[in-house]
């Protein structure tokens, strides 16, 4: 990648004002710098200044200068802009989307120390770095602030990877710290990362590894899991300096790295897997950069620098033009931007997997982006902006694109069609299929949505040219697949994807909804409802079907007819019917259908809804439905229906459709009987169910319910049933009763008496002793017979073994099967006879085809073949032909041949008319069928040639004759006889035809002919025809001129404008126009839109009279136009009196003087420019001094100028002519202005001709001098230069300075002098610099120029006798010097604050020390302090004990939170609970015992903060005696009561690790209650510390107690102990929890007190704590001179003895401690030796 520097957004300013930050916004469209000023400047995307706001300060009180501003950043959606500033805040700042909107703070986050660091890479997170070491994160939603983990070293910088899931943080101690919201299945860790050798303030995470440099001048790059990959090292390049800044580009392919006046470029190699560096980007003066920001998209990058500047810099890889639409910039290798050239739209390309892109290519009408990577398939759509990228493995770019669906990309590969999504990176569907045209697949995805459906996408595509499948894309499976019977060549499914139309172009969906248009020849039909079909609305028309537009509430077909296109609105009240029903919104479906009058259609929408609305139990709409059908007694029962339900709803809530009874109903309405009972059934509604029965008359159910139940009236039923349908006459019902309960002699009398003897004689068949019964037989037989049930009747008499009257009625009853069967078995003679009466009777019933093997089984073959013929069996036929004689097949074969032939199967109709002997039906029948050739192949075969062609050219005169002209062609044709054609066509004047035969047999004589034909149709007045043929005889003027001649003009100008050139039709209105000539032609123009171009014509082509007369009937404003064109003719002309007269009317006078002027008669032009136009008079006087120039008179020329006041061009004319004196002297006398660049013209001019460069300008200079011209002289002097000649160029200087100072006068020396002076001293001459500004009492600049030259006792002498004032300036220049010359030791003897401040920044704090302690104690102090904050900023507290314990603790308050904060980090501090602590106890006591001792003189005595350092020192002492005691095993519980005794203080040391101390000094001597309850103690303050809250502590415990209940919940866990160990502890509290001899109580003593409260609970008096242990002291006391200062005397003994005893150093050391606090030891007993 490389780096071009674009533009400067802000100019550097003269000293540091260092631009803190800089960020882009997201979208690309905004980029911000916050200044020094705290000022956020607002940038556009094309680097222009837009807009700008002040930063607030935490507090107003405090003021802009009270903070600054550490870190800035955009939010996602870029329209906030959040601001980390030092005074502990980050404030977010609402800057809306537009330029100018109100800037409006709509969060702020208060912190407890100096926000270092911010990003935001998320919505609603921001994460910034803290001075206290923590990384936070801030939810704007909530406006809270959490910790993600916190570190003990300053946040230097803070980097997010390419997805904004991950961040590092970078550490002062160089520290770098991973943190994921997601890994997003990287599976990378969590973390500290890696120790970089230095602060890596610059850090960035690019997309394979982690870059990170500091001061040490390294740029080292980390593995994913902190290994080192790389490492670039500057630090022995001398010009290098720390690096400050980096930045990761969008797409982490490429870093900078920002130093000293250079960036450096680091780009990623994919295949070498490694960093490759660019050439740096160098900048001289740039300084240090201190900011980077990258814009988004990867295409600019800013830098800000120490001095306030802002430059952008251009970022890319390669850049290129496609199709010279679109532009190319290649940003990184997976990175490019696509810019639309002409509307500036920009997309931004991105392999998401780092991929290098190949090509990018723009199909699809130039809206569809196609781009390669090894690996994957990226895609876009450039107008929504969605991009895609999905894996694909390369193909060799055989892939097919398709773009027809604007959500969609189809691509086919090797008979594969994968369909991609716009915006989606997961291939939404493959699928197999070898048909690639877009119309055969159809995909929809969530074109229209539904209720209940979030997501819908379908496919339909063609698996083989017959069969179409169907696939659900979003659960990839196959919803079905149709088969068609013929091929499949359209296809498209509805936007729901749940109808499909197919096979026919000309259908299409109606948009947003499931209306069907089709086109059916001359009528478009319309489907309102696609479920009904047969219900479709039809309107005659005349075109095609182009297309289907619905907006604004209308639908509309557009139909073309001709050259005309016409509009068909379909009914939107139908098709939002159909979309309403789609949308489950029944209510509205029934709005529309109310509003429509009764029609089929509408009549099939109301059925629809009814439907619908019983499936969806909305009764009150079906209700209305079947009112609306006319159905009335449904609505009846529905109304009935909802009164139900409706009751039920208003006692029981709901809609009552739940209820049984409206169940019931419902299913009764649905004629669903079985599930109504069921229902009722399981109510125990038995009565209900068979009164349901019995309303519809349905007895066997009814009864089938009783007997179900055993219900006790069903025999009543039974009889009930039986009566009943004897009553109503249903014999039949009644006889299947009785036959169901075994009455079979009454079911047959029932069956033969309701007519059904049928039924009776089954019964009597299936029944052998009813067969016995001959009377009964007889009766029913004889039924039967009278019923014409011949069949039932001869099966009754083959069962009584009556053969022949069997066979009788078979054969009357046309049974001629059983008629056989029985015939083959008795009566075999007669099975002929009967297979041909079959056969007839077959035939009568139409079922010829069935006859005809019945023919041939009983011989008949003539009747077989006619039966075969008669049943289309043709080859059947012709097979029993074939068999027969020749006399047979001359009857029947031509029939067949006819069949074949109008089958269009003439090679075997021609076959069976040859079998049949008729050759010429065969050759008709080719002619007839247009197959010239086979009929003339078959006469060529059959007949001689000169007969064929006698037979086709008579057959064809006669087909003239009849007028069947083009079967006469066509056999004309077939004899190759086309001119006889022809001829035919041309008497008959069928010229169109003629035409056509001849464009084809001889186009030669076509545009003859067409020509030929206008002009005699022409003749014949057939003015349309003749048009016709002159137009195609491309001679549109012809037809043109045809209808000009016959004043028909309309038609002129159509065939004008339809087929002449642009301006024809123009052109023929015009000669129309002129032919009618007044108003007429006025309003004809008009007519045309043509009124002022024909007048312009007219002018234009000097038809003037025609253009006045139009111009003052209708434009009168184009009369000065016309006048002005009529004007030039006549110049052009000669004319040009009457030119001027034309010119003047038309209010153009100047052009009448420039005429004049151009013909030089000069007097003409002064005479109209004086009458007309007095401006032009300057015209005509430049013109005449042009010529006089020209001839060489020039003081004429010059006087005419004069006159015109134009003497610019006077000095023009004489520079031209090298009349250099000439033009110098008109410029100084009329043009001083202009003097100084015709000087410097000359000058040029004069260095041109020979005084070559410095010598020309010197010999200038000295003719200026000696003419007295000393200001320019000293002008050429200055302007000498000559870089290699010092002494030249000073010579020069100088006489500059010399003639300025003698003859200009004091401000122009003065003037030179500041040019001259600083020349002189960039050549090193100071002195001779400050010698002349000495002159000109210039003191100051003298002095700098003495400076400039070290010569310091110099400008200091000028200074005391020329101008004191300066002698400071003087010496705070010399005090600099020194500083910079790095001379302290110097600068002391001069200024020793400045001194010192060195020693502080270069770190020499001991020489600091020294020196500051040789002047005086308070600034002793002052370096003190400030090398004690330093200490302790670094971790060593115990060194800046150090320091106070050796300079002492003045009582300054400005030094107390330095007090505080040693005391803190001791108390904090881990490992202190020991002997070995003692001496640093003792330190910290000491400390602020001095301290105290000083409060007590200062003015800060028995003040607050006086108080809370007497507490500390108390705390101190407490401590260091601890350890003392620690060191003597017998003083173990003098050591535990002052752990006890510290509790009291926990609101000021950390409580968790007080307690822990207490607890386990009690566990140590066995106060094992004590040790219980502070041990617990201890472990819920580790829970709450872990949870962040202390509100779950019981503070039951330590009621009537001085332990502070409200203490500082501690940060993090104070007590050094394994989680072993606090298991440990748990169990024993557990332990102990369970003991029932241990009392659970804190001690009492005589007070009824605990006894280490200093307060008793029942007095309130409040005793001294003893100095020994701490406890309170009651009874045995003993008392030291200082007020106050008690000790238990037993405790005070105890400790003297041990003391003794041991000889410890440490308690020898507490009690002189004692014994300096208190004022004396209470007896002289004891010696500190």
């Amino acid at each position: 990648m490389q780096l071009r520097h674009v533009r400067t957004l802000l100019t550097p300013q003269e000293g540091a004002a260092k631009v803190t930050c800089m960020s882009w916004a997201p979208n690309n469209s905004k980029f911000a710098v916050c200044t020094v000023d705290k000022v956020v400047l607002l940038y556009d995307e094309h680097g222009e200044r837009r807009d700008k706001f002040s930063t607030k300060p935490a507090d107003p009180k405090y003021g802009r200068k009270s903070y600054v501003v550490k870190g800035m950043a955009f939010s996602p959606d870029s329209t906030k802009i959040a601001i980390g500033q030092t005074d502990n805040i980050i404030f977010v700042y609402k800057i809306g989307e537009e330029w100018g909107d109100k800037k409006v703070i709509c969060n702020k986050f208060i912190q407890t120390s100096a926000v270092t660091c911010l990003l935001w890479p998320e919505e609603n997170s921001i994460v910034f770095g803290l001075v206290e070491g923590k990384v936070r994160l801030a939810n704007t939603k909530s406006s809270k602030s959490s910790t993600i983990y916190g570190t003990d070293s300053y946040v230097v910088s803070l980097a997010s990877n390419t997805s904004g899931k991950g961040i590092l943080s970078g550490h002062a101690d160089g520290t770098i710290v991973r943190y994921f919201f997601d890994d997003e299945g990287s599976g990378e860790s969590q973390g500290k990362l890696v120790v970089h050798p230095c602060a890596p303030y610059a850090l960035a995470w690019a997309s394979n590894s982690i870059v990170a440099a500091g001061c040490d001048k390294k740029i080292v790059a980390y593995g994913k899991e902190g290994h080192v990959i790389q490492t670039f090292d500057y630090s022995r390049d001398s010009s290098e300096k720390e690096f400050m800044v980096a930045a990761a580009s969008p797409g982490g392919q490429s870093v900078v790295i920002g130093s000293f006046d250079r960036l450096r470029v680091l780009n990623w190699s994919p295949r070498r897997s490694a960093w490759e560096e660019a050439k740096p980007k160098e900048i001289p003066h740039l300084y240090t950069i201190t900011a980077l920001a990258w814009k988004r998209d990867g295409s600019r990058l800013c830098a800000g620098t120490l001095c306030g500047g802002v430059e952008q810099f251009d970022c890319c890889l390669r850049r290129t033009i496609y199709k010279n639409k679109f532009e190319m910039t290649y940003v990184g290798p997976s990175q490019v931007i696509v810019k639309n050239l002409s509307t500036g739209m920009r997309v931004v390309l991105k392999s998401h997997y780092g991929y290098e892109i190949d090509e990018v290519k723009i199909l699809g009408k130039d809206r569809y982006l196609v781009a390669h990577t090894s690996d994957t398939l990226l895609l876009g759509d450039l107008s929504s902006t969605k991009l895609s990228e999905v894996a694909w493995q390369g193909s060799g770019g055989n892939e097919k694109f398709f773009f027809d669906n604007e959500g969609v990309c189809m691509i086919f590969n090797a008979g594969e069609l994968t369909l991609v999504e716009y915006g989606n990176n997961e291939i939404l569907g493959s699928v197999r299929t070898e048909f690639m045209n877009p119309h055969l697949i159809s995909v929809r995805i969530n074109e229209r949505r539904q209720r209940g459906m979030d997501e819908n996408k379908r496919l339909a595509y063609l698996v083989d040219i017959k069969t179409i499948a169907m696939v659900d894309l979003v659960g990839g499976y196959n919803i079905g697949t149709i088969s068609h019977d013929s091929k499949i060549d359209w296809l498209e499914l509805n936007e729901t994807g749940h109808k499909l139309l197919f096979r026919d172009k000309k259908m299409r969906w109606v948009p947003g909804s499931d209306v069907v248009v089709a086109q059916n020849r001359n009528s478009l039909c319309v489907w309102y409802n696609i479920d009904t079909p047969e219900r479709v609305t039809m309107f005659p028309m005349k075109g095609d079907i182009v297309d289907l537009e619905r907006s604004h509430g209308k639908t509309e077909v557009i139909v073309t007819e001709g050259v005309n296109t016409v509009s068909y609105t379909l009914d939107e009240g139908l098709i939002e019917f159909g979309t309403a029903i789609d949308d489950g919104d029944y209510h509205r479906a029934v709005a529309f259908l109310e509003t429509l009058e009764m029609s089929t259609e509408t009549e099939a929408m109301w059925k629809t809804l009814s439907r619908l609305a019983l499936e969806a139990k909305q009764l009150h709409i079906a209700e209305r439905c079947f009112a609306a059908l006319g159905h009335v007694s449904k609505a009846q029962f529905l109304h009935k229906t909802n009164e139900v339900a409706d009751q039920v709803a208003k006692e029981y809530g709901g809609d009552g459709t739940d209820y049984y009874q409206v169940r019931v109903r419902l299913a009764m309405l649905e004629k669903n009987y079985k599930l109504a009972e069921m229902i009722l059934l399981e109510q125990n509604a038995v009565e209900e169910a068979m009164e349901m029965y019995q309303e519809l008359h349905m007895w066997d159910e009814c009864i089938a319910v009783a007997e179900a139940k055993g219900h006790p009236a069903l025999e009543k039923l039974r009889r009930g049933y039986y009566e009943w349908l004897l009553q109503t006459q249903q014999e039949e019902r009644a006889a299947e009763v009785q036959e169901s309960q075994g009455d079979l002699q009454a079911a047959v009398g029932l069956y033969l008496k309701a007519g059904l003897p049928a039924k009776a004689a089954r019964l009597a068949m299936g029944r052998e002793e009813l067969l016995g019964n001959t009377d009964l037989v007889n009766r029913i037989a004889t039924a039967l017979i009278r019923g014409e049930l011949f069949e039932q009747a001869g099966e009754l008499c083959e069962k009584t073994r009556n053969p022949q009257r069997a066979l009788e009625c078979y054969r009357k009853g046309n049974s001629f099967l059983k008629a056989v069967e029985l015939a083959r078995l008795v009566f075999p003679a007669e099975v002929v006879k009967l297979e041909e009466g079959w056969g007839d009777h077959l035939v009568q019933q139409k079922q010829l085809d069935a006859a005809i093997n019945h023919y041939i089984e009983a011989r008949c073959a003539v009747k077989a073949i006619e039966a075969a013929i008669g049943a289309r069996q043709w080859k059947k036929a012709i097979y029993i032909l074939d068999t027969q004689d020749k006399k047979t097949g001359a009857k029947y074969y031509p029939k067949i041949a006819q069949h074949y032939a109008a089958l269009q199967e003439y090679e075997i109709a021609e076959e069976v008319y040859i079998k049949g002997d008729c050759i010429k039906d065969a050759i008709d029948m080719y002619t007839q069928a247009g197959r010239w050739e086979q009929a003339h192949k078959l006469a060529s075969r059959c007949m001689r040639p000169e007969d064929v062609s006698v037979l086709y050219i008579t057959q064809a005169q006669e087909m003239e004759r009849q007028g069947k002209y083009k079967e006469a062609e066509r056999l004309y044709i077939t004899v190759d006889e086309p001119d006889l054609a022809i001829t035919m066509y041309k008497k008959c004047k069928m010229y169109d035809d003629m035409i056509r035969l001849l464009s084809k047999y001889h186009k030669d004589l076509l545009s003859d002919t067409h020509l030929h034909l206008g002009k005699e149709l022409e003749a014949d007045g057939h003015l349309q025809e003749a048009e016709y043929h002159y137009l195609e005889a491309k001679e549109w003027k012809a037809a043109v001129n045809m209808y000009r001649m016959n004043n028909m003009w309309d038609e002129a100008y159509r065939v004008a404008k339809a087929h002449g050139g642009v301006n024809s039709h123009k052109h023929v209105a015009f000669l129309w126009a002129k032919s009618l000539g007044g108003e007429a032609a006025v309003k004809l123009l008009n007519k045309f839109g043509l009124l002022e171009m024909a007048i312009d014509h007219a002018a234009d082509n000097n038809m003037f009279d025609f253009a006045f007369e139009l111009a003052r009937l209708s434009l009168k404003q184009k009369l000065p136009e016309i006048h002005f064109k009529y004007g030039s003719f006549l110049e052009d002309e000669g004319k040009f009196e009457e030119a001027e007269v034309e010119f003047v009317k038309a209010g153009k006078p100047k052009e009448a003087v420039l005429m004049h002027a151009h013909a030089q008669n000069w007097a003409a032009a002064q005479r109209v420019a004086e009458a007309h136009d007095p401006d032009s008079v300057v015209i005509v006087l430049v013109g005449q001094a042009d010529a006089a120039f020209k001839q060489k008179e020039f003081p004429k020329a010059e006087a005419l100028l004069l006159r015109a006041q134009r003497l610019d061009l006077a000095v023009k004319h004489y520079r031209e002519a090298g009349m250099w004196a000439d033009a110098l002297r008109v410029c100084k006398e009329y043009l001083p202005g202009d003097l100084e660049a015709l000087q410097e013209a000359y000058e040029r001019e004069a260095a041109k001709k020979g005084l070559r460069g410095i010598e020309g300008i010197l010999e200038q200079a000295r003719e200026w001098e000696q003419a007295g011209e000393y200001s320019r002289a000293v002008d050429c002097y200055l302007k000498v230069r000559d870089p290699g000649n010092n002494a030249r160029m000073e010579k020069c200087w100088m006489k500059a300075a010399e003639l300025s100072i003698k003859f200009l006068g004091q401000p122009r020396s003065i003037e030179v002098m500041r040019t001259v002076g600083p020349q002189l001293v960039s050549i090193g001459k100071f002195s001779v610099a400050a010698e002349l500004y000495l002159n000109l009492d210039m003191i100051k600049e003298a002095i700098d120029a003495f400076m400039e030259g070290e010569e310091w006792n110099k400008a200091k002498r000028v200074a005391k006798e020329l101008d004191p004032r300066y002698e400071e300036y003087v010496d705070q220049h010399y005090k600099e010097y020194l500083k910079e010359q790095g001379k302290v030791d110097s600068l002391v003897g001069v200024d020793v604050m400045a001194a010192l401040d060195m020693y502080v920044e270069r770190e020499q704090w001991e020489k600091c020390l020294e020196t500051a302690a040789k002047q005086n104690y308070k600034l002793l102090h002052k370096y003190v302090a400030l090398y004690a904050t330093h200490l302790i900023r670094e971790g060593s507290w115990d060194k800046a004990l150090s320091l106070y314990v050796q300079h002492g603790t003045p009582a300054n308050s400005q030094n107390f939170n330095i007090y505080k904060r040693l005391f803190v980090e001791m108390v904090n501090v881990a490992g202190m609970n020991n002997a070995e602590a003692y001496s640093s106890w003792a330190d910290l006591r000491d400390v602020l015992f001095n301290l105290c001792e000083n409060l007590v003189k200062s003015s800060e005595a028995n003040t607050p903060a006086h108080e809370e350092f007497e507490t500390m020192l108390l705390v101190s002492h407490y401590y260091a005696t601890r350890a003392a005691a620690q060191s003597i095993k017998q003083l173990d519980t003098v050591a535990a009561k002052l752990s006890i005794s510290l509790l009291r203080h926990t609101d000021i040391i950390p409580a968790d690790k007080a307690f822990y101390e207490a607890g386990a000094a009690a566990k140590e001597v066995g106060w094992e209650n004590m040790a219980f309850i502070f041990l617990n103690r201890f472990l819920d303050l580790t829970d709450a510390i872990e949870e962040g809250s202390l509100d779950a502590l019981d503070h039951s415990d330590f009621q009537n107690t001085d332990i502070p209940y409200e203490v500082p919940l501690p940060a993090k866990q104070h007590v050094a102990v394994s989680p072993a160990v606090r298991e440990e502890i748990r169990d024993w509290v557990l332990t102990m929890s369970m003991d029932q001899r241990l009392e659970q109580v804190l001690p009492r003593d005589e007070r009824d007190s605990y006894e280490a409260s200093l307060v008793a609970v029942s007095t309130g008096v409040r005793s001294l704590p003893c100095l020994i242990t701490g406890y309170p002291v009651l009874r045995n006391k003993v008392e030291f001179k200082r007020p106050g200062k008690q000790a238990n005397k037993e405790s005070w003994n105890k400790f003297l003895m041990a003391v003794k005893m041991s000889h410890s150093p440490a308690c020898q050391d507490v009690l002189k401690f004692i014994n300096q606090w208190c004022g004396g030891l209470p007896t002289a007993s004891f010696s500190f030796q």
